[in-house]
Order: C-alpha cells, then structure tokens, then sequence
C-alpha cells in the first residue's frame, strides 16, 4: 500500500496541458506505445526492450540502494540520508548513469539515448534519460527517470515535464558510457 503513495501524488498535482505518467510494470502499454510512437522507424520490440530495462533498473536500484516508500514519495530524503551516510547511493546521476549503461549495452538499432539535465549545477538539479528515435532531436524524446519516484519510472515527453526543463549533455552521456568500456569512474562536469 505504501508503495502507491508516491504514484497517488503524481497523478493528482501534474499542472494543466503536462503529463506526468509513471511506469507500473516492465510491460507498461502506455510507454510502449509512446516509444513505438517516437517515429514510425521505431520497432515494437525496441520499444518494449527499452520499456522492460527502464522499469526494472529502477525497481532494482532502488533495492539495492534501500530506497524506501518515504524516499519515494520525497527523492530528495533518498539524497539527505547519502549525506548522512546511512545510504551509500541513489542520487539523480547515479540513476541515470546506470540506466544509461544498460540501454546502450541492448544496442538496439531504431532508438538511441542522451543524457538529460535539467539546472545542473544547483540543488534543484536533476539527471534522466532521454529516449529518442534514430536520427530524431533530443527534444522529441521521452524522458525516462527512476529517481524521481525512487524505483518507479516516471516518463514523460521532453517538453511537456511540468517539474524539469531538459537539456542535452552529450559529453557527459559519453564519459558516462566510457566508464562502462573501461571500468573508469566519469570525469567530474
């Protein structure tokens, strides 16, 4: 019951003509479809293969880095108890760092993926996921972030995120992927 909490309050503050919508298994139809929907180049199998990666490398980060119902409801909780140390990981870029090593090792070839920030640098900045058809710009793409609702996937399109304005960060999602090749740590921004 407790799990619901946070996917209760994301349903029910999203501001007028936004959407905000949240992932409720790895066969998620809504998401596959908006995927699928991205460009008509996009196969229905990289869909339901990027849906299925996003939805269970949430569920699984958040129980491995013991991210509970409370940090679920309030992210910003799971990055106060990192402070503190009673947490060692579940920061915005530590979701999305991960997520993105995944997808990229599917090597699916109709979508491709960009890290995304918004207000980087500030206390208020936050790292996800962008999914996009080949070819197509970062700005026509679906967000993907696990850590906005601590293991469940809240998506939405780029330019309709009612809490986030997105930007690219191509040489980021590079370093990113570089530690993935080699074992390096990402070079700081």
């Amino acid at each position: 019951m407790l799990r619901i909490v946070p996917l209760l309050l994301l349903s029910f503050f999203p501001p007028p003509g936004k959407e905000l919508m949240v992932a409720s298994s790895p066969e998620e139809p809504a998401l596959i479809l908006r995927i699928r929907g991205l460009s008509q180049s996009v196969s229905d199998d990289d869909a339901r293969r990027v849906t299925a990666c996003a939805v269970t490398t949430g569920r699984e980060l958040a129980r491995q880095w013991h991210a509970g119902w409370l940090a679920a409801w309030q992210p910003g909780l799971q990055n106060l108890f990192i402070k503190m140390g009673t947490r060692k990981q579940g920061y915005c870029f530590q979701y999305s760092a991960e997520l993105l090593r995944r997808l990229d090792a599917l090597k699916l070839p109709t979508v491709e993926f960009h890290w995304g920030e918004s207000e980087p640098g500030t206390t208020a900045e936050n790292n996800a996921v962008i999914v996009t058809a080949r070819g197509q710009p970062f700005q026509g793409g679906v967000v993907l972030d696990n850590w906005r609702a601590q293991g469940h996937l809240v998506w939405t399109q780029v330019t309709r995120d009612p809490e986030y304005h997105w930007k690219e960060n191509k040489a980021y999602a590079a370093s990113v992927l570089q530690k993935g090749a080699d074992g390096t740590p990402p070079k700081p921004r």
